[in-house]
C-alpha cells in the first residue's frame, strides 16, 4: 500500500519520527491496513517517508509505547487489538472464514491417521462407525499460529493422499462424499487452559487461556461427517453472530 513517497515537514518543531508516528496512528485507527492489521515493513516505511531506519524505528517505538501497535519479533508490526472475526451465522470451514477476510491463511497438516472413535463419538456418527480419519492441523496467519484443529472425518476419506488432504479444508474434502457436502453445522464455544503440548504448537505459555470451538457437521441425509475441535489463541480472534429480533 502507499508506494509513493509521503512528504514530511522537514523544517518543523515536530520531529520527523513524531510526524511519521502521527500519520501511522491515524491510518491504524481508521482501519486502513489489511484485515490482519499488519503495518508495512520497516523498509517500506523508510522508502515511503524517505527517512532512515532509525527514524522509522523511533516512530514505531512511540506507537508501541502508546499502545497503538504491537511489535512481534520476526513477524512485523500490527495494530493493537486487531482481531480475526469468525462469523457463526453461515456454514463455512475455519480456513475459508479466514480467506473471506482477505487474509492469507496457511494450513499445515501435522498428522493423518485412521483411529478408533473415542467413546463419545460413535453415536454422533450414526452408531455404526467404529473408526474415523483423524486429521490434526495447524492454522497460521502471517506465519503465526492462530489455531490447532483436530478433526474426525469419515474413514473413506483416508483414500485421499497426504497432499490432497493437506491443501483442502475439511468441507472441500467432504464434498467428494456425496457431491453436496456439509448441509448443517452445530458450533459450541468454550475455553480452556493450554497444556504443554498445545502451548508448544501454538507458541504460547503453558496455562494460557485458549478459546475452544467444537463443531459437529452433517450431510443432507443427516449423517455426521465431521467432528472437529479447534483450540484458538484469543488475542487476535473473535466469534461474531448476526441475530434478528423476533417480537414475542
Amino acid at each position: 500500500m502507499m508506494n509513493a513517497a509521503t512528504p514530511l515537514v522537514r523544517q518543523s518543531v515536530t520531529s520527523l519520527y513524531e510526524q511519521i508516528a502521527a500519520q501511522l496512528r491515524d491510518e491504524a485507527l481508521s482501519g486502513l491496513y489489511d484485515p490482519s492489521g499488519k503495518l508495512p515493513s520497516e523498509a517500506q516505511l523508510c522508502a515511503r517517508f524517505a527517512v532512515s531506519r532509525i527514524t522509522v524505528r523511533l516512530a514505531l517505538q512511540q506507537l508501541a509505547q502508546q499502545g497503538t501497535v504491537e511489535r512481534k519479533q520476526g513477524k512485523g508490526t500490527y495494530v493493537a487489538g486487531r482481531q480475526v472475526r469468525h462469523g457463526l451465522d453461515a456454514v463455512r470451514s475455519f480456513h475459508d472464514s479466514l480467506l473471506m477476510q482477505g487474509l492469507k491463511p496457511e494450513m499445515r497438516l501435522l498428522s493423518r491417521a485412521v483411529v478408533a472413535l473415542p467413546a463419545h463419538l460413535p453415536a454422533r456418527f450414526g452408531g455404526q462407525a467404529t473408526h474415523a480419519l483423524l486429521l490434526e492441523r495447524l492454522h497460521l496467519v502471517d506465519g503465526e499460529p492462530i489455531a490447532f484443529g483436530a478433526s474426525y472425518l469419515p474413514r473413506q476419506l483416508a483414500a485421499l493422499g497426504w497432499e490432497e488432504t493437506q491443501r483442502q479444508p475439511n468441507y472441500a474434502l467432504l464434498k467428494s462424499l456425496d457431491g453436496h457436502g456439509v448441509a448443517r453445522a452445530d458450533v459450541a464455544i468454550g475455553a480452556r487452559l493450554a497444556d504443554r503440548e498445545l502451548a508448544s504448537v501454538l507458541k504460547v505459555k503453558t496455562g494460557s487461556a485458549l478459546l475452544v470451538m467444537t463443531r459437529t457437521s452433517t450431510l443432507l441425509n443427516g449423517d455426521c461427517c465431521d467432528y472437529s475441535v479447534f483450540y484458538i489463541r484469543p488475542e487476535r480472534y473473535e466469534f461474531v453472530a448476526s441475530c434478528a429480533f423476533k417480537p414475542g
